[in-house]
């Protein structure tokens, strides 16, 4: 974990915050500040690493880190040259950087992001479908031998407008819609079917870890305006159903 110690309160108990298995980055343009000589003894006495970022190597605190990260000699902004200016944005410019690399080094992923920032426009990119999608009894799902009627039941109880169909081995090998039964309305065999009859062979799928975005981007194909659907079947690595995520589900998510 990293946390901002202020120099000044630090002089005043704060020290106690920082323990021996910490490391100490301290910033200080002149490398003489007043308040960074309590925390500078304190990292020499407790042999805390001590990283000093300075725009003088042969300050204080230039001389006592065991790292020192130099910042190139440029005049501040400030039109009288006192207010730090210049030396701010190229000591945020190299936290960044370190930030960075210290991430890449650790292999930190957009997944660990997701647990340490799940709120905000941020954690919402990063939601899975598996976080918004309905499971379990919720999943109008059934074997693709039963008839139209049965299809019909299940959609208008489970509300989702859609069935999923599976093979005998619980493999999804079709689906049947609101739409798909418009279709075959006025067929005069309609009562006579079973649902592998009328089903759609190619349904678009979804993974349980697929972010909810790129699911959305599937839904709204902008490549074939005739291929938007509200709905999409969740599958296994086998291909079995494991749960459904609908257009309204991600809306209320905050997708739009």
């Amino acid at each position: 974990p990293a946390f901002f110690v202020h120099p000044a309160e630090a002089n005043h108990g704060d020290l106690g915050m920082i323990a021996p298995d910490d490391a100490i980055v301290a910033l200080s343009w002149s490398g003489e500040t007043a308040e960074l000589k309590g925390i500078v003894a304190y990292a020499r006495r407790f042999a805390i690493p001590l990283i000093g970022v300075t725009g003088n190597a042969l300050s204080t605190l230039g001389g006592k880190s065991d790292v020192t990260l130099l910042l190139p000699a440029c005049p501040e902004a400030c039109p009288n040259g006192l207010a730090p200016t210049t030396s701010t944005t190229m000591s945020l410019a190299l936290g960044d950087a370190l930030a960075i690399t210290l991430l890449e080094r650790k292999g930190f992923t957009a997944k660990d992001f997701k647990i340490y920032h799940p709120g905000g426009k941020l954690g919402q990119q990063l939601m899975r479908v598996s976080e918004i999608m309905h499971t379990g009894d919720k999943v109008p799902v059934a074997h693709e031998s039963i008839s139209v009627r049965e299809a019909v039941e299940i959609i208008s109880g489970k509300g989702l407008g859609c069935i999923a169909l599976t093979d005998d081995a619980g493999v999804l090998s079709g689906l049947i819609t609101d739409g798909d039964l418009r279709r075959h309305l006025l067929d005069e065999n309609i009562g006579q079917k079973v649902a592998r009859d009328i089903m759609s062979r190619t349904p678009r799928t979804a993974a349980p870890d697929m972010l909810v975005a790129e699911a959305m981007a599937v839904m709204n194909d902008l490549k074939n305006t005739f291929r938007k659907i509200t709905t999409l079947i969740v599958v296994d690595g086998a291909q079995k159903p494991v749960g459904i995520l609908h257009l309204h589900d991600c809306l209320r998510a905050g997708f739009a």
